[in-house]
């Protein structure tokens, strides 16, 4: 099902788009649509990530750049 709508954009993005639109033999829209797709994908793999690491033990910053300029990399 397609929903219909209105998106604003910078002139310059518009005429970079609707060029890869025609080499790709492509629309316009069906490649936004890929690209929110693609972004919405990429959040839910991060969303996921983090759940799965909810129980790792954390350190705090300031202990990972005392332990870096220890170690002479800093």
């Amino acid at each position: 099902m397609l929903k219909r709508t209105t998106i604003y954009i910078d002139l310059k993005l518009h005429q970079a788009v609707k060029i890869k639109a025609v080499q790709a033999h492509s629309s316009i829209s069906d490649l936004i649509s890929e690209a929110l797709r693609l972004s919405l994908k990429e959040d839910a793999i991060d969303l996921q990530a983090i759940k799965d690491r909810v129980m790792e033990p954390s350190r705090s910053y300031e202990a990972v750049l005392k332990d870096l300029k220890r170690d002479g990399l800093l």
